[in-house]
């Protein structure tokens, strides 16, 4: 099929027959409107399958192309273009729903707009500057005269891709995360903290509207999750390197036997699957956008991007991060059931495959508020502050002693705890009781300060088992405290 010359451009019969103006909203003119030659016009068009329509003016009408990937913004990049019916000058404005059922049945956006120049235009080439604000650069369709298709072109961008610009990776290995303890509270705001959800790490390479699967290996696993398939539509021209884990779920719970049977599926139990164990990709971390590498940006800024693409559907979306307070989060993490929480430093880049120490990943952490009801002495390096602290926690109109902590303390937090109790002084217990030997050469002090300590278990008298001390925290208040 030859692309018309303006003497031969068609009065649009085919645009015509394809649709009923009593169902679409489409352009309906009752003639060809000359135009001024020169307009182009680009279209997203979320049809059965997302696509974008390039028109050109030509001759009174809009030749055009559906391109199935969208505009190749380097030469690197040949993209497929199915050459299809002329549309009206009208079409150029044209947004909005086209009904389920009817030709072309999807939303259709403008995705840019502007002029062209024609370089070269017969029925094997055509070749254009355009001059738009997404679309700019020199491009070419070239027909392939394939004789089983005659409508199929390809379309390539002639110009170098702009500066600086690389093409999306088709597979990162990702960043590991070293076993670790939990941060403590003066490093709190070095450290950001997400939940780990014991899923199948998962890399997403979107292009053109299309999601490509990668296990961490770098197999593609595409076929296995079907849902995602619409993560690609959402994103629609945005080109994105996702890091992230599916999580497969049975009655809204993280399901490992359901992972189990979605990550051995083949396409067709997959289908089958995807109701029973639905599949959900939680996406925690960009490492290429739209033709930019984002590997050396801190982490907060990796994930200020990635929060902005808008991830949120019915398979897929950005779980929550916090900055900081990884008490907070690790309780949470106990209190939902979940394995355990990731601690990553703010300003970390990512180093694909390697597992610098930067990202920690702590299982089942337990963190407890405390009250520091009082002290014993130290001994050694100590004698001059104190050995452990006796911890509490409220309980009617007194404390209830749960436990005592002498490790974890830095030699600074040593010094200025030690004075800050001196100055809480007090001749009484501030718990209703307090196990003998460690009430022995006690010093109590008003029940005001209240840290975090991490801990293994709680013993079956009611203490913690195994405590370490995490850190004071200077906004929290006893009423707040509560026995994890």
């Amino acid at each position: 099929m030859g692309v018309p010359r303006p003497e031969m451009a068609e009065q649009l019969g085919e645009y015509r027959r394809k649709r009923d103006p009593r169902r679409t909203r489409e352009p309906w003119p009752e003639r060809v409107d000359p135009g001024t030659g020169d307009l182009f016009v680009i279209q997203e068009h979320h049809a059965r399958r997302l696509h974008w329509d390039v028109r050109l003016e030509r001759g009174g009408v809009l030749v055009s192309w559906a391109v199935p990937k969208g505009l190749p913004m380097s030469p690197e990049v040949t993209r497929l273009a199915v050459h299809t019916e002329d549309h009206p000058m009208e079409y150029a404005d044209f947004e909005g729903e086209i009904p389920a059922g009817e030709y072309g049945g999807g939303r259709m956006t403008i995705w840019d707009r502007g002029r062209y120049e024609t370089l070269h235009w017969n029925d094997h080439k055509v070749e254009v500057v355009f001059h738009g604000a997404k679309a700019r650069g020199k491009y070419v369709f070239v027909n392939r005269h394939d004789p089983e298709s005659e409508r199929d072109w390809v379309l390539k961008r002639l110009d170098p891709a702009e500066p600086g610009r690389a093409e999306t990776p088709r597979f990162l290995a990702p960043m590991a995360a070293k076993p670790g303890r939990l941060p403590t509270v003066a490093e709190d705001t070095d450290w950001a903290y997400e939940f780990a959800w014991s899923g199948q790490r998962t890399m997403l390479r979107v292009t053109g509207g299309r999601v490509t699967a990668y296990d961490e290996s770098g197999a593609d696993v595409t076929a296995r999750y079907p849902e995602l398939r619409g993560l690609g539509e959402q994103l629609g021209s945005t080109e994105a390197l996702l890091d992230g884990e599916i999580v497969a779920f049975d009655d809204g719970r993280p399901s490992a036997e359901g992972l189990r049977h979605r990550s051995q599926a083949d396409p067709a139990a997959a289908k089958r699957l995807k109701d029973r164990y639905p599949a959900f990709f939680l996406a925690y971390d960009l490492l290429h956008v739209d033709g930019r590498s984002c590997l050396d940006l801190p982490y907060t800024e990796r994930r200020e991007l990635l929060g902005g693409l808008g991830l949120t559907g019915p398979f897929w979306q950005v779980p929550q991060h916090y900055l900081g307070d990884g008490g907070a989060v690790a309780r949470a993490c106990h209190e939902h059931g979940l394995a355990g929480i990731l601690a990553k430093r703010a300003d970390s880049p990512y180093r694909p495959g390697r597992s610098t120490g930067d990202w920690l990943t702590i299982a089942d952490p337990h963190v407890q508020r405390v009250v520091l009801g009082g002290w014993r002495p130290g001994g050694g390096r100590r004698s001059g502050t104190f050995g452990s602290l006796l911890l509490g926690v409220p309980e009617a109109d007194a404390l209830r002693y749960v436990g005592n902590v002498g490790v974890g303390f830095s030699g600074a937090e040593l010094e200025t705890l030690s004075r800050r109790l001196n100055r809480l002084s007090r001749k009484t217990s501030p718990f209703h009781e307090v196990p003998a030997r460690q009430a022995e050469n006690a010093h109590w002090v008003r029940p005001v300060l209240v840290g975090e300590v991490v801990y293994r278990e709680w013993t079956s008298g009611g203490c913690l088992a195994a405590p370490r001390w995490r850190g004071l925290l200077e906004d929290a208040a006893p009423e707040d405290v509560e026995p994890d």
